[in-house]
């Protein structure tokens, strides 16, 4: 029932003096938002509104802005190629699914039609900007979301064009959906919309609606393209401080690597930072985040400063080093004399005067979530130094840099560690070649079981062709998941991965993994999903990406360990230390106790390498320990033992100073198209 013709063509062939024009993807996401918006602003009685999503995934990313659309008339209609549970339905709004295979599937449409107003935007994906796509591996989907996307076609505010385009749409709509016909000729007769089963073409007189009030449409488009602009901005001046903060990270890291003897490693990275950003006076000296005192045994001076070599510093009523302990992160005091944490203490207060200074520094060195040290940086100038962004990104990844020189020094110059970590290594190896040579072996023989059938048997039915064909399929998506659980957790652990932390709403993302978990999920019926998240939770700060991906990990490897009949549930409290808490509890077959943190290890499996049932790689809670470290979280598993379920808790920083819900930026995989 699929129909090859394209609605653009149609509407070009029908109305020949119409000039199709070059849109970009950020563009049409613009005209898009403001024309909803202008719906949203009620200045419309009951308008006309047909949307066509691409596919299902961008129409979701818009179903709560549809909803509220609903609310201002009963003649909404939403399209998408359906992906997981998007059907032909009835409910806030019509939806209709059509075939993948048809034209609509390359092209963006949004008619808005009432008695004083009408707009239309139709487009179609260039061809170059498909093939272009179509030439990016399956591993890469953030390409989907690329707003240099090229598509041609109309967008107008001249009503007969839009009456015209309406037309065409709601044919294909009877197409798909013949029971809706007497509520699309209601909607037809009310705004003249013509004879919808003629194609001949109609004359049509440019007409434009200028007695309403455009300002909720021309005040959105404005506001959506300065944000597109800021963000190109902002990303040409991001790449050229990375660039500049890299050579000199290079630079920094090259010196302190020279050298195996811990000792020598920090006080050359003393220097060297002192030097670079011209303070007058770096500290480097090795902490934990227990320690009541420390030793200053790495110091840079600027000439006339005193210093503060050999002294015993104050740690345990030290409340800006207790701050850091805290928060994980680094801590900036831009003017002593002002500042009330210094003012207040008076510890810090003598420090200050003792030593003259007047900005203030501290960020720490860790590997792995564990304090190491504290690099110090003191400006003993007046006026006092205004910090940069750049300056303290530079601080933070440098102190990465000594901290993994540290571990590494310290690995060298202890055997008996070196050699454990050996075995470690060794084990790695021995379950990555079993993990690997059972999870490409069984894939790969059934994929050229497959293409052999197929090869070889002209005459198999067609039903069988089509059953070998989704087999290899499936088994080749099999392989590529492997692969990319081993890059991921190799970018993660090696920290080539780019943090980007938003403000966020955990529903939101909660939503987002259950959504991917439809996508994948086969023939086989799931467990039963139960979200339970309090409305009044307070804002949380991670990266969303990486968030859903966590949460995704965690239900399927929920869903993997319980049977059909079970139940999984995910809820999220605050549990009142800075920290959100979420748990992904199931009715499955639970997990020992004395394999509770043995579970995040890397390819671990409860039944062996290769004699599991549920299949995997053993690397999923790997990576989610690496995602939940990054944004300085912790996660554990729970367990009352085999056949009791398990529990599985992390925790994600919160908004400081908000409790109040807002809108998510969460980054969205594929925005609308």
């Amino acid at each position: 029932m699929s129909i090859s013709t394209s609605v653009l063509s149609d509407l070009l062939q029908s109305l020949p003096y119409l000039r199709p024009q070059l849109y970009f993807k950020a563009s049409l996401t613009a005209l898009s938002h403001a024309m909803e918006d202008q719906v949203l602003a009620a200045t419309l009685d009951q308008p006309l509104v047909i949307a066509s999503f691409q596919r299902e995934r961008f129409y979701r990313q818009e179903a709560h802005r549809y909803q509220r659309l609903s609310q201002r008339s009963n003649q909404i209609y939403v399209l998408a190629a359906p992906e997981t549970d998007f059907s032909n339905s009835s409910g806030y709004y019509e939806k209709v699914a059509f075939e993948p295979e048809d034209a609509l599937s390359q092209e963006w449409h949004l008619v808005v039609i009432a008695d004083n107003y009408a707009t239309c935007l139709v487009c179609r994906e260039s061809l170059g900007s498909i093939t272009k796509n179509q030439q990016v591996p399956d591993w890469f989907p953030h390409l989907e979301m690329d707003t240099g996307r090229r598509f041609e076609g109309i967008w107008t505010s001249e009503r007969g064009v839009s009456i015209k385009a309406a037309q065409l749409l709601l044919d294909r709509i009877l197409v798909y959906r013949p029971e809706l016909a007497s509520k699309v000729e209601r909607v037809c007769q009310r705004f003249g919309i013509g004879d919808r089963n003629s194609n001949k073409s109609t004359s049509i007189i440019a007409e434009y609606a200028c007695d309403i009030d455009t300002d909720p449409f021309v005040q959105r488009l404005v506001t959506y393209l300065q944000a597109s602009q800021y963000k190109l901005h902002k990303a040409y001046r991001s790449i050229a401080a990375q660039a500049r903060k890299e050579r000199l990270v290079n630079s920094i890291s090259t010196a302190i690597r020279r050298s195996l003897d811990p000792h020598q490693v920090l006080q050359i990275a003393a220097q060297e930072l002192g030097q670079h950003l011209g303070a007058s006076r770096c500290l480097i000296y090795r902490a934990q985040a227990s320690d009541a005192q420390a030793t200053i045994e790495h110091e840079f001076l600027m000439p006339g400063v005193v210093s503060i070599y050999g002294e015993t510093w104050e740690l345990k009523n030290n409340s800006l080093f207790q701050e850091v302990v805290e928060q994980g992160e680094g801590v900036c005091v831009s003017d002593t004399v002002n500042d009330f944490r210094v003012t207040s203490s008076p510890t810090l207060s003598l420090i200050v005067k003792k030593f003259g200074v007047r900005s203030w520094l501290i960020e720490p060195v860790l590997f792995q979530g564990r304090l190491l040290g504290i690099v110090e940086l003191h400006y003993c100038t007046v006026p006092p130094h205004q910090w940069q962004q750049g300056e303290l990104d530079l601080v933070e990844a440098i102190t990465t840099q000594i901290g993994a020189a540290l571990i590494q020094a310290e690995a060298y110059a202890n055997l008996e560690v070196l050699n454990q970590q050996l075995e470690a290594l060794d084990r790695t190896r021995s379950n990555l070649i079993a993990i690997t040579g059972h999870e490409l072996r069984t894939p790969l023989s059934t994929i050229q079981v497959c293409l052999e059938s197929l090869a070889t048997e002209p005459d198999m039915p067609l039903e069988l062709r089509q059953v070998m064909l989704h087999t290899a399929l499936d088994d080749s998506e099999r392989m590529r998941k492997l692969v990319q659980d081993f890059l991921t957790l190799s970018n993660l652990e090696s920290g080539r991965v780019e943090w980007h932390p938003e403000t966020l709403t955990l529903q939101e993302c909660v939503d987002l993994a259950l959504s991917r978990l439809k996508t994948r999920t086969t023939t086989e019926k799931p467990p039963h999903i139960i979200a339970e998240i309090a409305e009044n939770l307070p804002l949380i700060k991670a990266d969303g990406d990486w968030l859903v991906e966590v949460l995704a990990k965690l239900i399927d490897n929920a869903c993997k360990f319980t049977p059909n009949q079970g139940l999984i549930t995910i809820n999220a409290n605050h549990n009142g230390d800075r920290m959100v808490e979420v748990t992904v509890a199931d009715t499955g077959r639970g997990i020992e106790p004395n394999r509770l943190e043995v579970v995040f290890d890397r390819f671990y499996q409860e039944e062996g390498a290769l004699r599991r049932t549920a299949g995997g790689t053993g690397l999923g809670l790997a990576i989610c320990r690496q995602i939940v470290n990054g944004w300085g979280g912790k996660i554990w598993a729970e367990s009352s033992g085999k056949d009791q379920g398990s529990q599985f808790h992390f925790t994600v920083p919160i908004v400081q100073g908000s409790q109040e819900d807002s809108r998510s930026k969460v980054k969205k995989r594929g925005s609308r198209e």
